[in-house]
């Protein structure tokens, strides 16, 4: 019998709904380069407990993808350490999508999440998008296979459920 998943859609339509965690001092947001061999190990170790499929990709999928138009990658540092990883993609309509969020396994239940992703959001707000003048939302999405504070984590930041889907 095959696990049935909930994928739950999020967007965020204006940057002042956004609802920032309390600050982590330390915790930071640094650009990174995708060919970086650190960011992909990085996402691999964010990737692993959950069955991310990137965590298994070949270097041929991993060039295909960061080959995107735009793509661009953040690392979230404590203290200087590496504890995750974020993904944002512009899209047509003046979309930014966050492809790929998610803390280390070891940085996980520390209380980082809310503050990494406030990073995260408001990030993704400040990029350009492909066709428009400015970012009209932020989306991403989970799944009941992602860690059990994802969903309560982007809903308390101001993202709205646009839809769910069962796989």
């Amino acid at each position: 019998m095959t696990e049935r998943t909930t994928v739950t859609y999020l967007e965020m339509t204006d940057p002042g709904r956004l609802r920032p965690a309390a600050e982590v001092p330390g915790l930071e947001l640094v650009p990174a380069e995708a060919a970086s061999s650190l960011v992909r190990a990085v996402l691999t170790r964010v990737a692993a407990p959950y069955g991310w499929a990137v965590a298994e990709w070949t270097d041929a999928q991993w060039a295909d993808w960061t080959a995107r138009p735009g793509l661009r990658h953040w690392l979230l540092t404590l203290d200087g350490a590496e504890v995750g990883v974020v993904q944002a993609l512009p899209e047509p309509g003046g979309a930014v999508q966050i492809t790929k969020f998610g803390l280390v396994p070891e940085a996980v239940g520390r209380g980082l999440g809310g503050h990494a992703l406030t990073l995260a959001l408001r990030a993704a707000w400040s990029l350009r998008p492909r066709d428009a003048v400015r970012v009209r939302r932020v989306r991403l999405h989970t799944c009941t296979r992602d860690h059990p504070h994802a969903l309560p984590n982007y809903r308390a930041r101001g993202m709205s459920v646009t839809r769910t889907e069962v796989r």
